[in-house]
């Protein structure tokens, strides 16, 4: 695996999120549009809901997103013949693959910093320490695999760009009602429970809350996330590779 090309590749589809408007929306303007939007509408305690509540699930929403532009960067490359440009070339479906997950986590990264930075302007303020705020940007890159997996997953179904967009929301509605900012009650928990943005919004709430980095219940959600996330990028790869990419 050649490490200059992955970069080059990487370097490539931070240029493509620039130039094009909607990835620049989706990717980076979304989380900040979103956590404003929250900050104004429901910033106010008396409401019953804080900021110190609702970052973790923001922070996640804004990750799940990566699902769609994964599955309808995929979708388009497919349709314009790029996929199977890259085959005739010495890149390997290896190299293709990881500068997407580098390029994602990276994303996923600037994610989280735009989300933490508003919600301070909102009172939001983290427990959490040095080794804590690792641990969170940690979870959300491994959960950023996850949103990888599932974009290549729903590009091995989608026929065209417009259906991905579609097909995505099968995998981002269901995360984001049992598993973000929206409240969990004991009948929807049992739902939540198999979705991994539960595990990483409870995993988040407890680092900011100031809980012990090594508290069970925190080691628990870190398991869960890491499992999940590596073997839905394995199958997301092995699907699309066997037949999304013809």
């Amino acid at each position: 695996m050649n490490l200059q090309r992955i970069m080059a590749l990487v370097k490539m589809e931070l240029k493509k999120l620039i130039r094009e408007p909607a990835y620049l929306f989706l990717m980076l303007l979304f989380p900040a549009v979103l956590t404003l939007t929250f900050g104004i509408s429901f910033g106010d305690p008396a409401l019953g809901m804080d900021f110190s509540v609702m970052t973790p699930g923001l922070i996640s929403y804004a990750c799940i997103f990566i699902i769609m532009t994964v599955a309808m960067s995929f979708t388009e490359q497919r349709e314009q013949g790029l996929l199977k440009r890259i085959n005739v070339t010495p890149m390997t479906s290896g190299e293709f693959m990881g500068s997407h997950m580098i390029s994602n986590m990276f994303i996923a990264i600037l994610q989280v910093v735009i989300v933490l930075v508003m919600a301070l302007f909102f009172g939001f303020r983290p427990l959490s320490d040095v080794v804590g705020f690792i641990l969170a940007f940690l979870i959300i890159a491994l959960f950023s695999l996850c949103s990888v997996g599932l974009g290549l997953i729903t590009a091995t179904i989608a026929k065209s760009a417009g259906a991905a967009t579609g097909i995505s929301f099968i995998f981002i509605l269901p995360q984001m009602f049992f598993g973000t900012f929206i409240p969990i009650t004991d009948t929807t928990r049992i739902i939540a429970m198999f979705l991994p943005s539960y595990y990483v919004v409870d995993a988040l709430a407890s680092i900011f809350g100031g809980a012990p980095l090594t508290s069970e219940n925190l080691l628990i959600d870190f398991t869960f996330i890491s499992i999940v996330s590596v073997a839905i990028i394995i199958i997301g790869i092995q699907l699309f590779k066997k037949y999304g990419n013809k």
